[in-house]
């Protein structure tokens, strides 16, 4: 479309966005309106389109690559014909100064993302109308004339000392005045003296300066009041017009917008902006009453996993009833409060995904901020009822506190988010208070994590492998693949050290990919070496286990490094296949029919129970070592092992027992007809080239 101007035609919307599927939603539900869309995806190719083509409206994002909204707004302005086209700003930004800089630059409205796709047609329409009857008050009389009835105010014509001398009624304007009784009324006549003087006082200024004066006031009526706006212009000798319009409705939307700016929409509690604002209004009080204040950092504990388990529907429902149970932990009752600062002696916020935040402003003692960690703990260990499903859910706390560990609102939140990573290194469902160690620990973790999303480019990773054996007959039967990270400064990692790291930022998929890929194609090159066969056991992660693509991944494999799917074994832990039960059985039962193997490990230290585990088409379970270590001395451990065998082949399974380090425990095992074993008493996980060196001399034996 090149036509100059849409006289008679279309309206043309120019949509300005980086977001190709913005422009496509928005393309589809204005076109359905009957406008005709043009499309650009940043600032410079938007002021060439709008040159050339002239459009009727610009729907402006604020946040684009090479020139911001605002900036683009202040070009287009300075275009030829940009003077009067409206310009509405679509901003995701939540702050009200992003909003007063929009209308700074020129902006005619906004629009704030989410977008009601349904009512977008209708407010473009309205922008239209709207800004069309402005521009057309400056043509010829009649024209205006025609204009003025069309617009919905009233225009009163009053004289220098308040007098009415005609009025313009308005279709539809609530202006709650007499309009049959006006003429010839004073101001002070018709309206509350408090805004009778307010309207005079503007009367006066206009006739003083000759200046356009505009003011807003408050008319009650039936117990609502009702805001208005008034013009007041000079319109002759020593007589004015005043325009009055009816912005009740723009006011409560003001009043909403600047409530979303400052209030998370799921939960309605306040969002980092408001929280950081009331935090710094508590410690400049707290600074000059010499008193401590308190921020707590909340993190919800695996949270991903209830999301991709039971679905974002109830993982909102969740957030929302977790919202309700800080609330009630957080009690004005525990603090000593002065009424002046009564509403931020306590402030719950949501800032963002599943962490939360609380200000505990005026505490008498430390301790005062551990009682309330502990009563979270407490009300969130208890289930949630969610739409049939029971979920459980714990969360680790960070606590720092004013003025020991920080003077200033990004200092304490700093530091408290610090500590929060520290109870969740400490086991998570815990809390912890920020003490100066945790920064070097929180940097090494940082420096860590930034190392980790390069080391799979770098081919820092190694697969370490630890035979199992057949405990009746002493043979090889299979290689667990163990990962370990040859980091260039730190030396080789263990994979405690970074695996928590890869599941936190979901490096784990690609690096357990390649684990799968290098594992078999080193199970393969050891059949072809004229070895015996045999299986070769891979961890998977939850991460790894969730994606929808799994069995299609590991067939690409096999098939690229030739190796039979008998001779792979994939190995979960028990937390991992008691997440959503029906989706993991489909999944184990579709990998099962590749010809995979199937074990279970760490088992007795989970969840699974004996109904459950009939269910899951597994090959093996493995003794977790925790259990193994005691058995020659702990008669509970000896028991729990003997229970584990004996359940394994009444199902018909295999039972491996991990960490063997003793003759003796060998010996125990033996004699229960444990199937296989691994563990420091055969050898530790080693690089592949000893296990070939081990195969070779086992082979001349």
């Amino acid at each position: 479309m090149t036509q100059i101007g849409n006289q008679g035609k279309s309206p043309l919307v120019l949509v300005v966005d980086d977001d190709p599927a913005v422009r496509v939603l928005m393309r589809e539900f204005l076109e359905q309106d009957g406008f005709a869309v043009e499309e650009a995806a940043d600032g410079p190719p938007a002021l060439s389109a709008f040159e050339r083509l002239r459009p009727d409206i610009v729907l402006l994002d604020v946040v684009m690559p090479s020139m911001d909204g605002f900036a683009v707004c202040t070009a287009l302005r300075k275009l030829f014909g940009g003077e009067h086209t409206p310009i509405v700003m679509v901003t995701g930004l939540d702050d009200i100064e992003s909003i007063n800089r929009a209308y700074e630059v020129g902006a005619t409205d906004f629009i704030t993302k989410p977008i009601n796709w349904v009512i977008l047609g209708y407010r473009i329409r309205y922008i239209l109308r709207a800004s069309r009857a402005i521009d057309g008050l400056g043509r010829s009389e009649e024209k205006n004339r025609a204009l003025l009835n069309a617009i919905p105010d009233l225009m009163l014509q009053i004289s220098k000392d308040g007098t009415i001398l005609d009025f313009k009624a308005a279709k539809d304007f609530k202006s709650f005045l007499p309009l049959n009784d006006l003429l010839g009324k004073k101001v002070y006549e018709i309206l509350p003296d408090e805004v009778a003087q307010q309207a005079m006082h503007f009367v006066e200024r206009t006739m003083q300066t000759g200046d356009t004066q505009v003011f807003e006031y408050q008319f009650p009526s039936n117990e609502k009041l009702h805001s208005h706006e008034a013009r007041i212009v000079i319109s002759g000798k020593d007589e004015l017009l005043a325009i009055v319009r009816d912005i009740t409705e723009r006011k409560q939307a003001e009043e909403q917008i600047v409530y979303l700016a400052y209030h998370d929409t799921l939960t309605g509690l306040p969002n980092r902006p408001s929280f950081k604002e009331r935090l710094n209004q508590a410690l400049v009080h707290a600074k000059r009453y010499e008193q401590l204040v308190a921020t707590l950092y909340l993190d919800l504990d695996r949270f991903k996993h209830i999301n991709e388990t039971f679905g974002h529907d109830v993982g909102d429902l969740l957030l929302k009833a977790v919202a309700d149970r800080i609330v009630n932990c957080v009690r004005k009752d525990d603090f000593i409060a002065r009424p002046s600062m009564d509403e931020l002696i306590t402030t719950v916020a949501r800032i963002g995904g599943d962490e939360f935040t609380i200000l505990l402003a005026e505490i008498t003692h430390v301790q005062d901020a551990a009682k309330v960690a502990r009563r979270i703990l407490e009300a969130l260990s208890l289930p949630f009822m969610l739409e049939g499903h029971e979920v459980f859910i714990t969360v680790s706390i960070g606590i720092a506190l004013y003025p020991f560990d920080g003077e200033d609102v990004d200092t304490l939140l700093e530091n408290a988010d610090t500590a929060m990573y520290h109870a969740k290194d400490q086991g998570k469902n815990n809390y912890q208070f920020y003490t100066q160690s945790m920064n070097a620990t929180a940097f090494e973790r940082f420096a860590l994590e930034n190392s980790l999303h390069t080391a799979l480019d770098r081919q820092q990773f190694l697969l370490y492998y630890q035979p199992q054996l057949d405990i009746q007959t002493g043979k090889i039967v299979g290689m667990e693949a163990l990962i370990r990270w040859q980091h260039p400064d730190m030396g080789l990692i263990a994979p405690a050290a970074f695996i928590p790291l890869a599941e936190e930022t979901n490096l784990i998929v690609p690096i357990g990919e390649w684990v799968l890929l290098t594992a078999c194609a080193q199970n393969k090159a050891w059949q072809v070496a004229g070895f015996p066969p045999m299986r070769v056991t891979v961890n998977l992660s939850g991460n790894q286990f969730r994606q929808k693509n799994l069995a299609e991944t590991i067939d690409k494999v096999l098939y690229n490094t030739g190796l039979d799917p008998q001779y792979l074994e994939l190995e979960l832990t028990e937390s991992i296949i008691m997440q959503g039960e029906e989706t993991t059985i489909t999944m184990l039962n579709k990998l099962k029919a590749m010809g995979i193997r199937l074990s279970i490990d760490d088992f007795g230290t989970g969840y699974s129970s004996l109904s459950y585990l009939k269910r899951f088409p597994l090959d093996t379970i493995k003794v977790d070592r925790s259990f193994v270590r005691d058995i020659t001395t702990d008669p509970d451990d000896a028991a729990i092992t003997v229970a584990i065998i004996a359940l394994g082949h009444s199902l018909n399974l295999k039972v491996i027992a991990e960490g063997v380090e003793t003759e003796k425990q060998l010996a125990f095992l033996s004699k229960q007809k444990c199937d296989e074993m691994q563990g420091y008493l055969f050898s530790p996980p080693v690089p592949a080239e000893v296990i070939t060196q081990m195969l070779q001399e086992r082979k001349r034996l």
